[in-house]
């Protein structure tokens, strides 16, 4: 069973729900076993939640203290966390063996970093059309002289699902 985060935007980007389900439809193929960690249940995260829960995998939303009474669809396990957005990530990433970043703003760029502060494999999905598609230019390899995990980055959601699936199972994850 691998704990998967997923960092994805909380608003709405064109384009970017299709791709997160093609992401989820994806994953279920190749990691059945997979328990989703989300960071709640609105704008593209709904997506991600609905197209998980649709294909059987276990979901577990991390609510922040200020969205701790969004409504939240039948079979993912809530945690309430008493935490405000940053400090829920936190304890979502840390959760997490792996970390796909869909696509988001900083809310979304700030998990992807806190896995690599945490030498978490992170995958990040290109193109999207949101502020997140900027860390490939900023950060091409790693993210600072640590060289702690390698940033690995693909336009396509179905490869995407699985590089994040085959990361720590003794695949290298140097995709470069």
């Amino acid at each position: 069973m691998r704990q998967i985060a997923v960092a994805v935007h909380s608003g709405h980007v064109p384009g970017l729900g299709e791709k997160a389900r093609l992401f989820v439809e994806a994953l279920a193929k190749r990691c059945p076993d997979a328990v989703l960690l989300v960071g709640g249940y609105w704008g593209h995260m709904v997506d991600v939640v609905d197209a998980a829960l649709e294909k059987g995998l276990r979901v577990v939303l991390f609510l922040p203290m200020e969205r701790e009474d969004v409504k939240t669809p039948p079979g993912a396990v809530v945690v309430k966390t008493g935490c405000e957005f940053r400090c829920r990530s936190v304890l979502m990433i840390r959760s997490a063996d792996v970390v796909a970043v869909l696509g988001g703003g900083v809310g979304t760029m700030i998990e992807a970093l806190m896995a690599y502060a945490m030498g978490k494999p992170f995958f990040v999905l290109t193109n999207v059309g949101a502020a997140s598609d900027r860390l490939q230019a900023a950060y091409p390899d790693y993210l600072d002289e640590r060289r702690a995990v390698k940033a690995v980055y693909e336009e396509d959601p179905v490869r995407l699902a699985e590089l994040v699936c085959t990361a720590g199972k003794g695949v290298p994850t140097d995709f470069g």
